[in-house]
C-alpha cells in the first residue's frame, strides 16, 4: 500500500513538473515581446532579443501613444464594433444551432448541409463588395464592420453539436407543463448551453477584435477606423519612413537618430497594445471554455 502511494505522488510530481515546464515554455514568448516592447533600439540591435536588455526604453509606446485621442478612438470603435458585434452573432449562432439540433425538424439535414457547402464555397471578394456597398449601402457605417461576421457555418455546426447533446426529454417535459418553444429556448436550452456560449463567444469576440481587413475596404471615414487597421496603417508609415533614403535624411537634418528610431520595438508594442486587452478577457471565460471544449464536438 506504501508503494502504491509512493509511486502515485512520484507519478504526479513527474506530471506537474512536465505541465509546469511546458507553461514557462508558452510564456516565455509572451515575456519576451513585452519587454522587447520596453527595450532600447540600440541595445536590440547590438545585442539581440534578450529577455533582459541592456537599456529600457518606451520610446516605442511614445511613438504610438503621442496622439492619444487618436488610439482611444479606435479602442471605441473596436469596443463597440467586438460587443455588439458578439452579442448579435450570439444570438444568431444559438438559434440556428438550436433549430438544427431538433430532430423534429423536417429539413435538419438538409439545412445542415446547406450550413456546411457554405463552408467549403464563397462568393469571392468582388461580389461581397458590390453586396456590402451597392446593394446593404454600409460602406462608411459601422455595420460594415459588424454584418460580415455576424454568422459564421463553422460556429453554428459547433452549436449544433453542443445543442444536440442536451436531451430531448427535458423539451418534451417543458412541452407537458405548458411552454412554448420560445419559452424553452430562452429559459432552458440557453442556461444549458452556457459553456458552448462562452466557448464561441470568446472565438466571435477575438474575430471581431482582429478585424482590420472589412475596415480597409470600406471604412474611409477617419472616425470609423478600429485599433487594428490604425496599427496596420502606423506600422506601414513606419516602415516606408525609415525604408526611404529621402526621409531618412530629413530626420538627420532634425537631430534624429535613425539608430534611436524604434522600428523594432514598435513592432512588438503593437502585439502588446492590440491583443493586451484580450489577454485581460480570456481568464474571465476560462472556465466554460475548457468545458465547452470538451463536449462542444461537432455532430452531425
Amino acid at each position: 500500500m506504501v508503494v502504491q502511494q509512493s509511486k502515485a505522488v512520484w507519478s504526479q510530481l513527474i506530471i506537474h513538473t512536465i505541465f509546469i515546464l511546458l507553461t514557462i515554455v508558452m510564456l516565455v514568448p509572451f515575456a519576451l515581446v513585452i519587454v522587447i516592447s520596453f527595450s532600447d533600439e540600440q541595445s536590440i540591435l547590438h545585442s539581440g532579443f534578450r529577455l533582459i536588455p541592456d537599456q529600457f526604453s518606451a520610446a516605442a509606446y511614445h511613438y504610438f501613444l503621442k496622439t492619444p485621442e487618436t488610439i482611444l478612438r479606435a479602442y471605441g470603435v473596436t469596443l463597440i464594433v467586438a460587443v455588439i458585434g458578439t452579442c448579435i452573432s450570439l444570438i444568431l449562432t444559438s438559434t440556428m444551432g438550436y433549430v438544427l439540433s431538433r430532430k423534429d425538424y423536417g429539413l435538419q439535414r438538409a439545412t445542415s448541409f446547406y450550413v456546411f457547402f457554405t463552408m467549403l464555397f464563397n462568393g469571392g471578394l468582388v461580389p461581397f463588395y458590390i453586396m456590402i456597398t451597392q446593394i446593404l449601402h454600409l460602406k462608411n457605417s459601422i455595420w460594415a464592420l459588424i454584418v460580415p461576421g455576424l454568422l459564421s457555418p463553422f460556429y453554428v455546426l459547433i452549436m449544433k453539436g453542443f445543442m444536440a447533446k442536451i436531451p430531448t426529454e427535458i423539451i418534451e417535459s417543458a412541452k407537458v407543463e405548458g411552454a412554448r418553444e420560445w419559452r424553452i429556448y430562452t429559459e432552458l436550452i440557453l442556461p444549458l448551453s452556457k459553456p458552448a456560449l462562452a466557448t464561441l463567444g470568446l472565438f466571435i469576440l477575438f474575430n471581431y477584435w482582429n478585424e482590420w481587413f472589412n475596415a480597409l475596404l470600406f471604412i474611409n471615414n477617419e472616425n470609423l477606423v478600429p485599433l487594428q487597421l490604425l496599427l496596420v496603417r502606423t506600422m506601414n508609415t513606419l516602415d516606408f519612413i525609415t525604408s526611404r533614403p529621402e526621409f531618412a535624411s530629413a530626420l538627420v537634418t532634425l537631430n534624429v537618430d535613425m539608430g534611436d528610431f524604434p522600428k523594432t520595438s514598435a513592432k512588438f508594442a503593437v502585439a502588446v497594445l492590440s491583443a493586451g486587452p484580450m489577454l485581460l478577457v480570456f481568464p474571465f471565460f476560462q472556465r466554460f471554455f475548457v468545458k465547452g471544449l470538451t463536449i462542444g464536438a461537432i455532430k452531425g
